[in-house]
């Protein structure tokens, strides 16, 4: 039986009491002092009809705002080789966030490599994204609204306090309608792939909390997404797991069950070269009751295979590892070259991310589901 810890019960946004400010002549709801900044005579056509509540208020589940962090070696006494993190590195700073953390609070903003970021995690949808803080020159700091759309957290800013769709970051409600958060290249990969990748990397610190224990068990087996008011799109089971992607006017998506029977997918979106690589080794945040004991879901990474102006063809050898026909080199997860002619080299990341089938296609119903047929 699936158990959820804090998000219970479905409220149609009109029941709870919303309020704008007067900067239109009919504004769609009553003022009350939750959201006292919102402009609610903006907003992205047909999303009131769509958004209901998750069952707590705002930052309910709270975010982190002052987050610390860890060695490698301190952070290896509580994770195990396969427990999922996302990794994210920039200007240089490899930083690593456990979802065992993420799925208590759901949204970090931090800074790093000197840029402020906020790195995102949905449980509901699967979805690890990390974006830009900066919009227009100010830095913003995002929340956890308490409310949902297609399952899907929406953020919210402290400046204006707009309402953002985590799965696509675009603004749908309040003055930064319309407004597109720039998205970073990040991975959820295994704590052991972090380090192997990322020696001197940090690791978001616990403190002394206790984490690791799955509030969503048994969330990514079950055919019913929780607080889904659609119809999920039949093609793919609805918790299956899709690298998915956007290209131009061309949405894409790769389930891991066929990544992992091929382990890598040479294609061509727009007429750009890419690769899908899938590897083993991270297990489900949202199994069982114990993260780190759940099942090897594996990780999946999407990039470029376009090298010094040559089209590489990856494979997977017998020993299971990704190689080039071209050089015969051996790469990671991460799109690294660590072994062979080209070592060191370092493939182009295309920004995808690990979702759930039901809601990216929710938000991207003309999406092209990649087959073996």
């Amino acid at each position: 039986m699936v158990r959820f810890v804090a998000l219970l019960g479905i409220l149609i946004l009109g029941s709870i009491g919303i309020h704008a400010q007067n900067t239109c002549d009919d504004p769609p709801f009553e003022n009350n002092r939750t959201w006292d900044l919102t402009d609610f005579c903006q907003y992205q056509e047909g999303v009131y009809d769509e958004i209901i509540s998750g069952g707590v208020g705002r930052d309910g589940i709270p975010p982190i705002d002052d987050p610390q962090f860890e060695s490698i070696e301190e952070a290896a006494e509580w994770l195990q080789p396969q427990s999922p993190v996302i990794a994210f590195e920039l200007n240089g700073d490899a930083r690593a966030y456990p979802l065992a953390i993420l799925t208590r609070h759901e949204i970090v903003n931090d800074v790093v490599g000197g840029e402020p970021v906020a790195v995102t995690f949905c449980p509901l949808c699967n979805s690890a994204i990390v974006f830009e803080r900066t919009v227009d020159g100010d830095v913003l700091r995002f929340g956890v609204s308490g409310l949902l759309r297609n399952s899907d957290l929406i953020m919210w800013d402290d400046k204006t306090q707009s309402w953002w769709q985590q799965l696509t970051g675009e603004g749908i409600v309040g003055a930064y309608t319309d407004t597109q958060l720039n998205i970073q290249g990040s991975n959820v990969v295994s704590f052991e792939a972090f380090m192997e990748q990322y020696p001197d990397g940090q690791v978001l610190d616990p403190g002394s909390r206790r984490y690791g224990d799955n509030p969503y068990r048994g969330y990514d087996s079950n055919e019913t997404p929780f607080l889904f008011r659609g119809e999920p799109d039949p093609r793919l089971f609805p918790v299956e797991r899709v690298l998915a992607v956007r290209i131009g006017d061309v949405a894409k998506a790769y389930p891991f069950s066929v990544l992992e029977e091929l382990g890598v997918i040479n294609d061509t979106i727009n007429e750009q070269e890419l690769v899908a690589f899938w590897q083993p080794g991270a297990t489900s945040a949202l199994d069982a009751a114990d993260i780190d004991s759940s099942r090897d879901v594996g990780m999946a990474a999407l990039y470029e295979r376009v090298v010094e102006e040559q089209t590489l063809t990856f494979i997977i050898d017998e020993e299971g590892n990704i190689r080039d026909e071209q050089t015969n080199s051996i790469w990671n997860i991460f799109g690294t070259a660590i072994d062979g002619e080209l070592a060191g080299t370092q493939l182009r990341q295309i920004i995808a991310a690990p979702h759930f089938w039901f809601a990216w296609a929710a938000f991207h119903p003309e999406t092209e589901v990649y087959s073996l047929d």
